[in-house]
């Protein structure tokens, strides 16, 4: 029954999806990049919220949580507040841009080297990090939801870990190659509604698994059985310690809800910059929330299931899915997990095809005349490419202590020094393409020695490593602000409107931006205990 319901509701969502979209554009660079600029708040909403929302987090994120407990939501919430900042600053200058990619901005705001080493570092982390990071997770998730071990009768962990990798890495290469953005995001959409059913789901069904008097007691219980993970307060021990919610949580939230390419790209194919807030916001405001799906079943996994000898922190979520869920809708939830998967692994794949197609192949033939088929062929020949690399390093990760933390980890060599590029050209009028390109390379080099080599890695550790996050972007930005006044552009940089969208504003922009804001501070005084703080 579990396979059967799992086949039946992946192949609906790939029938809807091609029903959907079968009569798109994939001809020409806008209609198979940006969606022909067709995207509405809805299916911008559904497709951020989803791209995000893949296994990294409900397997990672709920395996923090089995350890920390609340304190963790700090990547949720402030993912709410940091897209409220990408609605009102970021949003509005990028799509005053016309561009399909941040590189492509910076090519606008300094030079063609900036360009060239951004896209560089994003294909390189892309093909590095992120895609094995979720095929792996994608792969552990759905061999505890649906017992693969038992159900296939292989007993070897490593090999099933293999196959299910390949079979979620080829599934989703399909979709991203051959369908572009627009049945990227309408995809999205689909499985991010399954999504949020199933998470209520397991939410529910675990929360009556802890107790028998229902919903309400079963949190109750929690509570006084577990009252220190219930505190928003991360102490010192914890992975997400509270004076970090300023420095490197602060700054890896940021990037990657204004900057991140993979994430971002959705936005840039707004029919409107008054569409494309209405989806940022509307993301925003489901982050906030998010905790609910993303923390607290890794806690009620803490209280089932702690006393198992060897139970390890990133199986906490498959397990408790596939103990508390009835087979049929354990079978659903299966599906919409892979949608989840897919979904975060072929915005990856979209993104590194855009990020080649149209910055580094371009380029090279920018002398001459591009043929659109040849841009979009070789993005697909990339694609593929770095799909086969994924499948064949993600396997390797298996080890790992904890993914989530890994993951934030290896984002940090490449978010900060993209992000202070993109800050400082928008604050620094007069910053120049020297400084920017120095700091690009410059910040990924002291991170790379901070990260792995002693005696510089002992240093960065000790102060903590989200700490050492926020001192190399804070000299990153002192030194772009030096050379701007060192060796300064002749004149102000002017950032001309592309015409390509109309820039007229949600006129409920702010005062829902506002509001999320508020929502944020309410969350964390409600959950807080500051008495941990000197612990």
């Amino acid at each position: 029954m579990i396979i059967l319901t799992f086949l039946f509701f992946t192949a609906l969502v790939g029938v809807l999806t091609w029903i959907i979209t079968r009569k798109d554009d994939h001809g020409t660079s806008t209609g198979y990049f940006l969606a022909g600029r067709t995207l509405t708040g809805g299916f911008i909403a559904g497709s951020l919220l989803l791209t995000n929302l893949s296994t990294e987090q409900l397997v990672g994120l709920n395996g923090a949580a089995f350890t920390d407990g609340i304190a963790v939501m700090a990547w949720e919430v402030l993912a709410g507040a940091s897209l409220v900042f990408m609605a009102l600053y970021f949003l509005p200058k990028y799509l005053r841009s016309g561009i399909a990619t941040i590189p492509q901005f910076l090519e606008l705001r300094f030079d063609a080297k900036t360009r060239a080493i951004t896209s560089f570092i994003f294909i390189l982390a892309y093909a590095a990090i992120l895609l094995p990071i979720i095929l792996y997770t994608g792969a552990t998730g759905l061999m505890g939801i649906l017992d693969l071990k038992t159900i296939t009768g292989i007993e070897s962990e490593t090999t099933l870990l293999w196959i299910t990798v390949w079979f979620i890495g080829i599934v989703g290469s399909v979709y991203a190659i051959f369908g572009g953005l627009r049945t990227v995001a309408v995809s999205d959409t689909i499985n991010g509604f399954g999504l949020l059913v199933g998470g209520i789901m397991i939410l529910v069904f675990g929360l009556n698994a802890v107790s028998d008097g229902g919903v309400i007691e079963g949190l109750r219980t929690l509570k006084e059985a577990h009252p220190e993970k219930f505190n928003s307060i991360g102490s010192s021990s914890s992975s997400v310690p509270f004076s970090t919610l300023f420095t490197g949580v602060l700054l890896l939230n940021l990037f990657y809800w204004t900057t991140n390419q993979q994430i971002i790209q959705r936005t840039f194919g707004a029919t409107s910059l008054a569409e494309g807030q209405k989806g940022v916001l509307i993301a925003g405001v489901f982050k906030v929330l998010a905790p609910l799906v993303l923390v607290l079943p890794g806690i009620i996994a803490f209280h089932l299931y702690a006393d198992r000898e060897g139970f390890r922190p990133d199986h906490a979520y498959g397990t408790l899915v596939s103990n508390v869920l009835p087979s049929w809708l354990a079978g659903f939830f299966a599906a919409v997990m892979v949608g989840a998967i897919l979904s975060s692994f072929n915005s990856a794949l979209n993104s590194t095809a855009t990020l080649f197609s149209l910055g580094v192949y371009q380029t090279l033939f920018k002398h001459g005349e591009v043929d659109e088929k040849k841009v979009i062929n070789n993005g697909k020949l990339v694609g593929s490419i770095l799909a086969l690399v994924a499948m064949s390093t993600a396997p390797l990760l298996a080890g790992q202590e904890s993914i989530f933390g890994y993951l934030q980890k290896m984002n940090g060599l490449y978010f900060i020094p993209i992000f202070s590029v993109v800050l400082a050209g928008f604050l620094f009028k007069r910053a120049g393409a020297l400084a920017a390109n120095i700091s690009l390379v410059a910040g990924c080099g002291i991170l790379i020695l901070g990260y792995f080599v002693p005696p510089f890695s002992g240093w960065a550790e000790k102060v903590h490593g989200f700490h050492f996050l926020g001192i190399v972007f804070a000299s990153l930005m002192v030194f772009q602000f030096i050379m701007s006044k060192v060796s300064p552009l002749p004149q102000d940089w002017e950032h001309h409107h592309s015409g390509d969208v109309d820039l007229t504003p949600w006129k409920w922009a702010k005062p829902v931006g506002f509001g999320i804001v508020i929502f944020v501070l309410v969350i964390y005084l409600s959950f807080a205990d500051f008495s941990i703080l000197g612990k």
